[in-house]
C-alpha cells in the first residue's frame, strides 16, 4: 500500500516538531560530545594544541576523559561554530546532524530498490530497529551520522557510475570518500575496495583529499607545528585507546575479545584471526557480485557495517552506520528459509528493544559486558553474506 503525500507530509511535519521539542526540552542541555569538539575548534582558531591528556604539571589545562581524538582537520569543521554561543552551535550541529540522518535513510531506501509503496514502511522499519542508536547520535552531538551520510553520498555515486560509468561522478566518489576518512580515519576500510574494483579514479581523488586534510592545518600552527600536532594526535590515540578496551560501550570485536578472554594479547592474536578471515570472505563477496546488478550497495553496506565491528574503538552508537545493511535485509527478507527468518526476526527485536531505560541499570551492564551488540551485527553481516551467495544481493 503506497503512503499518500498528504500522510507523507503530516508525518514529516510531526516528525519536524517532536526533534523540535527534543532538543529544546532535553538535548540543548547534553551534546557533551559536540562541546569537546566545539572547545577544538576554538582552540584552533588561536592556533593551541589540541590534544590535552593529563600530566603532572599543575599549570596543564587536563582535559580528562573529555579528550578530543579526532584528526586535526575535523577540528576545522568546528572552527565557524566556535564562533557562536554554544546554545546556538549546539542548535546548529543538531540541525546538521539531523539531515545527515535523513540523506542517511533516503540514500539507503533509494538504492535498495523497493517495489512502489513498500519504502516508506521498510525505511520506518528499519529506523525503529536502529532509532536508539539515531537518538543517542543526536543525544551526545556526535559526528558519526555526518560522515555516514558522506559515505552513503559515495555509495550513491558508486551505485550511479557502475550503472553508466562517468570518470566525473567516480572522481566525486572518491573525494567524498577522502572527506569522510579525513574526518574519521576509520573510512580507509573502503581503500582496498577500490582497488580490487579497480575504481582508479575514485581512488586517486580520495588519497589527494585525505593529503591535503594532512596539511591544511598548518594555517593555523605553521608547517612544523603541524607536524608537532600530528604527533600528538598519533601519541594521545595510542595511550588512551588501550583502556578502553573493556569499557562496557566499546562494542567493537576486539573489545569483545578482550572482555569474553580476560586476555589482552589473547584478544589481540583472535581478533588479528576474525579480522583476516573477513577479509578473505570480504573478497569472496566482492567477486562473487561481479556479474550482479547494483553489486556495489550490498558491498558499500557490508563496508558501512565493518566500523564499528573492527574499528578499536566502537561505540555502541556507531551501529546507527548499520541502516543500509537492516534495509537491505528487509528487502530481501523473503528471500531467506525459515531458520533465518526467525534468526533474524529475534536479532532485529534485541536489537530495537535492549535500551537502558527499558533493561534497567544491572541487566544492560550485564548485556553490554557480554558484548550482545556485537553478536547482534555479526548476524547481520552473516545475512548479508548469504544474500550475496544466494546472489539476491
Amino acid at each position: 500500500m503506497a503512503f499518500p503525500k498528504k500522510s507523507r507530509l503530516i508525518v514529516i511535519l510531526a516528525a519536524t516538531l517532536l526533534f523540535l521539542v527534543l532538543f529544546l526540552v532535553k538535548v540543548k542541555n547534553e551534546m557533551h560530545d559536540f562541546q569537546v569538539n566545539y572547545t577544538a575548534g576554538h582552540r584552533l582558531g588561536l592556533g593551541e594544541t589540541l590534544y590535552r591528556p593529563w600530566k603532572p604539571d599543575p599549570g596543564w589545562e587536563n582535559d580528562g576523559h573529555w579528550q578530543f581524538k579526532y584528526s586535526p582537520f575535523s577540528a576545522i569543521v568546528y572552527l565557524p561554530l566556535s564562533f557562536l554561543p554554544l546554545t546556538a552551535a549546539k542548535g546548529v550541529w543538531y540541525l546538521l546532524v539531523l539531515l545527515s540522518m535523513a540523506a542517511l535513510i533516503g540514500i539507503s531506501i533509494k538504492a535498495a530498490a523497493f517495489d512502489p509503496g513498500k519504502a516508506i514502511w521498510a525505511g520506518l522499519l528499519a529506523f525503529f530497529v536502529l532509532a536508539k542508536f539515531f537518538l543517542r547520535e543526536l543525544q551526545l552531538g556526535q559526528i558519526n551520522a555526518v560522515v555516514t551520510a558522506i559515505l552513503m553520498g559515495m555509495t550513491w555515486l558508486i551505485v550511479k557510475e557502475e550503472d553508466a560509468p562517468d570518470a566525473g561522478r567516480e572522481r566525486t566518489a572518491g573525494l567524498l570518500w577522502g572527506l569522510a576518512a579525513a574526518l574519521k580515519p576509520y573510512a580507509v576500510i573502503f581503500l582496498p575496495y577500490f582497488v580490487l574494483k579497480r575504481k582508479w579514479r575514485a581512488l586517486a581523488a580520495g588519497l589527494i583529499a585525505i593529503s591535503i586534510s594532512l596539511f591544511v592545518p598548518f594555517i593555523f600552527y605553521g608547517l612544523q607545528g603541524n607536524w608537532t600536532v600530528i604527533r600528538e594526535w598519533v601519541t594521545s590515540l595510542s595511550e588512551s585507546t588501550p583502556a578502553l578496551f573493556t569499557s562496557q560501550d566499546n562494542v567493537s570485536l576486539l573489545a569483545c575479545l578482550n572482555k569474553w578472554t580476560g586476555n589482552p594479547t589473547l584478544a589481540v592474536a583472535l581478533f588479528g584471526a576474525a579480522f583476516a578471515l573477513l577479509g578473505v570472505l570480504t573478497l569472496f563477496f566482492i567477486l562473487r557480485g561481479r556479474s550482479a546488478p547494483k553489486a556495489a550497495f550490498p558491498e558499500c553496506a557490508l563496508l558501512i557495517v565493518f566500523i564499528p565491528l573492527l574499528s578499536p574503538l566502537g561505540w555502541d552508537y556507531t551501529f546507527l552506520s548499520a541502516f543500509p545493511a537492516v534495509v537491505l535485509i528487509i528487502r530481501h527478507f523473503a528471500a531467506f528459509p525459515r531458520p533465518w527468518r526467525v534468526l533474524l526476526a529475534v536479532d532485529l527485536a534485541v536489537i530495537s528493544l535492549s535500551f537502558y531505560d527499558l533493561l534497567g541499570r544491572r541487566p544492560y551492564g550485564q548485556f553490554m559486558r557480554w558484548s550482545v551488540p556485537t553478536i547482534n551485527f555479526l548476524i547481520i553481516v552473516g545475512a548479508l553474506f548469504y544474500l550475496r551467495m544466494k546472489r539476491n544481493a
